[in-house]
C-alpha cells in the first residue's frame, strides 16, 4: 500500500544542480576582487557564457546551454560557440552590449561556401545556471514525496530505546489495531504504546480536521467564492482555509502523478500542437508582520504584476503546465551569502546564479578597493534591497527563464517527433521556443506560428467580421465551382491556392546584409467573439508542399490557452480581473492574494479539474480534455481527485 504523501521541499533535492564553479576559481575570484575593476573582473570571469550547466534529475544527467543564435533563418541557429582554424582564429559569436544588457552577435563565417547565410543576429544572453535553478524550482513545486514518520516507541530513559518493531519485533507486544486499522505496539520494558501511521488506503484524510468539508471547499474554490465568504459558509478560520487549500493541492499532485505523468510516459504522439500564452495578474504587495507603522514610511508599489505561463494542446485543449513566475522560497539572505562567496556583484548577468531574479541577482556589497561605484550609490542600492525585505516574501522570476524551464519540462514529459507551436508575438515566448527546440527547428521537425487578434475590437465588430468572412468564403467557393458549403473545406481550398505563391518571410537585401521581413495572412475562418485573426510563421517552411502548409495553418488558433485563462479569471477569486473602484477613478485588486504560492496551488487545482472533470462538446461528443488526448477513457469527478479513487 502507498504511503501518505507530503509536498516536496528544497531539502529533497529532486533536481541536483551541479555548480559550474571549481574551488580553485572561487579562490581566484576572492583574490582578484579587490585588485580588478568591476569591468575587468566581469571580463575575466565570463567563461560561463558558453559553458553548459549540468544537473541530475530522475537519475539522469542533463546539460543545457542556451546562449546561441535564436533566429531560425540564420545559419548559426542553435549552434555552439567555436573558434575557426583560420587567420586570427575568429569565433562564431562575439559578446556585445552594456554591462546591464549583454548580447551575442553572429560573426561572419570565414569557412562559408554558399548555402544558408549568417544574418549578423543579436541574441540576448542568459544565465544557464539560472535556467537550471528555475527547472529545479518548477520540479519541486509540482512534486510530492512519501511522508516518513518518526516514531517514539519508548519513554525517556528506557534501556531498550534502540529497539523498534521493525528491527526487533520480539521486544514489543502487539496491542491490536487502532480505529484506522493500523498496528499498535507496546514496549515490553517501559510499556509505552505506539500506533503506526496509516497507509494512504487506510485513511485518505489522516490528520485532517473538518474532513467533511473537503468536497464543498473544492466546489467553492472553483466557483470564484472569496476566502472570507468560504470561511463563513464552512464555518472555518482562515488558517484552516489555507490548510485545506494545501491538502487539495497535494491531492491534485498525487492524482496527476498517477493519471498524467505515468500514462504520458507510455504514449507517443505523431505530432504535438502546443499553444503557450502568458497571463498577468496583480499580486498585493503587503508588509510583513512587524514591519508596519509610522516608522516604515518608505513604501514600495502596492501591486506587483506577476506572470502565469500556460501551455495546452491545441487540438484536445489539455493543459500540460501552468506555472507562476514567482519564487516564494528564495530569500535575499540566500542571495547575499552566494554574493559574498562567489563575488557575483562584479559579474555579468549571464554568469550569476540568481540572474533569473530581476533587480536582485546579487546583494549590494561595500565598494571594493578598485570599485567604480561610490559609497553613496552603494547605500542607495542597499536601501532599496532592505526595503524589499519588509514586504511580501519571495521574488519575481524573469518570465523568459520560467518559460524556458516550463517548455523544457514539457519536452521531457511529452514524446513527439514533430512539434507545432502557437503563440502571440511575445518575445520571451518566441526566444524560449527557438532555444529549447533549436535542434528540432533546424531539422524542420518543429515550426512556430503566430496567432494575433485585434483586442481593440468591440463584440459587435467581431461578430460583423465573423459573418462577413463566412459570406466571403461561401461566395469564393461558389465562384470557383466547388460543390461544398463546409467552411473548413473551403478555407483549406482557398489557402491551398494562396500558398502556391505566398511565403511568410520575404527575403530583403539591405546594406547590412540579407534580412527576412514578416508577411502574415488573415486566417479565412473568423471567430464570433474576436473576428478575423492574423497568422504568421517564424520558422522556415520551404521544405513543405503548399498543401502541407495549408493543413498546418488551418489548425492555428489560440483557443486552448484563451479558454483556460478565462476559466482562471472566472473561477478563481484571487486571480479574477480587477474591479472598478466606487469613485470610478481606478482599479481595485481587493481579492488578489498576498502570497503567490496560493495562486500556484489554486491554478494547479483548476488545471486538474479542467483536464479530467470538465467535459465540453466538440464534433458531437462530450469529453474532457484528458479523454480527447487519450490519457483516460472516463470523466472523473472532484471526489475522485480528493479521495484518489
Amino acid at each position: 500500500m502507498a504511503k501518505l504523501k507530503r509536498l516536496a521541499t528544497k531539502d529533497d533535492n529532486l533536481v541536483e544542480v551541479h555548480s559550474p564553479l571549481s574551488t580553485t576559481e572561487i579562490g581566484e575570484r576572492n583574490k582578484d576582487y579587490d585588485i580588478l575593476t568591476p569591468k575587468k573582473f566581469g571580463t575575466k570571469y565570463k567563461e560561463l557564457l558558453f559553458k553548459p550547466t549540468e544537473f541530475t534529475w530522475n537519475g539522469k544527467i542533463h546539460q543545457i546551454q542556451y546562449n546561441h543564435c535564436a533566429n531560425p533563418y540564420c545559419k548559426y541557429h542553435g549552434q555552439p560557440q567555436v573558434k575557426y582554424p583560420t587567420k586570427g582564429k575568429p569565433t562564431r559569436y562575439k559578446l556585445t552590449g552594456t554591462s546591464n544588457h549583454k548580447s551575442i552577435k553572429c560573426n561572419p563565417d570565414p569557412t562559408s561556401s554558399g548555402g544558408t547565410t549568417v544574418l549578423g543576429c543579436y541574441t540576448s544572453t542568459l544565465s544557464n545556471w539560472s535556467v537550471a535553478q528555475e527547472i529545479q524550482r518548477l520540479v519541486q513545486i509540482n512534486s510530492v514525496q512519501d511522508k516518513e514518520e518518526e516514531y517514539e516507541f519508548h519513554k525517556d530513559g528506557c534501556i531498550a530505546e534502540e529497539l523498534t518493531p521493525f528491527n526487533e519485533p520480539n521486544g514489543f507486544y502487539k496491542q491490536g489495531k487502532s480505529r484506522l486499522g493500523t498496528q499498535r505496539f507496546q514496549c515490553k520494558v517501559c510499556k509505552k504504546k505506539t500506533s503506526l501511521t496509516p497507509k494512504r488506503d487506510n485513511s485518505i484524510t489522516y490528520n485532517q480536521k473538518r474532513s467533511e468539508v473537503h468536497h464543498l471547499f473544492a466546489k467553492l474554490l472553483l466557483s470564484r467564492t472569496p476566502v472570507t465568504r468560504t470561511c463563513e459558509i464552512l464555518e472555518i478560520g482562515r488558517g484552516t482555509y489555507y490548510d485545506k487549500l494545501e491538502f487539495l493541492y497535494r491531492r491534485c499532485l498525487e492524482f496527476l502523478e498517477r493519471h498524467e505523468t505515468k500514462p504520458l510516459q507510455k504514449l507517443e504522439f505523431k505530432e504535438m500542437w502546443l499553444n503557450t500564452d502568458k497571463m498577468t495578474y496583480y499580486l498585493n504587495n503587503v508588509r510583513q508582520k512587524g514591519m508596519g507603522g509610522s516608522r516604515y514610511d518608505d513604501v514600495e508599489e502596492n501591486q506587483f504584476p506577476t506572470h502565469v505561463l500556460v501551455s495546452a494542446d491545441v487540438l484536445s485543449r489539455y493543459v500540460f503546465r501552468s506555472d507562476v513566475a514567482y519564487d516564494w522560497e528564495i530569500t535575499l539572505g540566500d542571495i547575499a551569502l552566494d554574493t559574498v562567496l562567489q563575488k557575483e556583484d562584479h559579474l555579468n548577468e549571464f554568469a550569476k546564479k540568481y540572474a533569473h531574479h530581476p533587480k536582485y541577482s546579487h546583494y549590494p556589497q561595500p565598494p571594493s578597493a578598485n570599485d567604480t561605484q561610490s559609497k553613496s550609490d552603494y547605500y542607495k542600492e542597499l536601501a532599496l534591497v532592505e526595503r524589499r525585505m519588509n514586504y511580501t516574501e519571495g521574488l519575481h522570476v524573469n518570465s523568459t527563464y520560467t518559460t524556458i524551464a516550463h517548455l523544457w519540462l514539457i519536452k521531457q514529459l511529452v514524446k513527439a517527433p514533430e512539434w507545432r507551436f502557437v503563440t502571440d508575438e511575445d518575445n520571451s515566448l518566441m526566444t524560449s521556443i527557438n532555444r529549447v527546440f533549436s535542434k528540432e527547428i533546424r531539422l524542420s521537425d518543429a515550426h512556430h506560428f503566430l496567432c494575433q487578434t485585434d483586442k481593440a475590437k468591440t463584440r459587435k465588430q467581431a461578430r460583423e467580421e465573423f459573418v462577413q468572412a463566412r459570406v466571403d468564403l461561401i461566395d469564393w467557393g461558389t465562384t470557383r465551382g466547388y460543390g461544398t458549403r463546409s467552411l473548413r473545406k473551403l478555407a483549406y481550398l482557398q489557402m491551398a491556392e494562396m500558398f502556391e505563391n505566398h511565403k511568410f518571410h520575404k527575403e530583403i537585401v539591405t546594406a547590412a546584409g540579407t534580412e527576412y521581413a514578416d508577411n502574415p495572412i488573415l486566417h479565412p475562418l473568423a471567430t464570433i467573439d474576436r473576428g478575423l485573426r492574423s497568422v504568421d510563421c517564424t520558422t522556415n517552411l520551404s521544405s513543405l508542399e503548399p498543401k502541407e502548409i495549408d493543413a498546418l495553418i488551418l489548425n492555428v488558433n489560440d483557443n486552448a490557452t484563451n479558454t483556460f485563462i478565462q476559466h482562471i479569471r472566472r473561477r478563481l477569486s484571487i486571480l479574477e480581473r480587477p474591479l472598478t473602484t466606487a469613485r470610478g477613478d481606478g482599479k481595485s485588486y481587493i481579492y488578489s492574494n498576498f502570497n503567490p504560492k496560493y495562486a500556484q496551488m489554486a491554478i494547479t487545482i483548476l488545471r486538474t479539474y479542467y483536464n479530467f472533470c470538465f467535459a465540453f462538446k466538440s464534433d458531437g461528443t462530450m469529453e474532457t480534455p484528458a479523454q480527447r488526448l487519450g490519457l483516460t477513457d472516463k470523466q472523473y469527478s472532484i471526489k475522485d481527485i480528493i479521495y484518489l479513487r
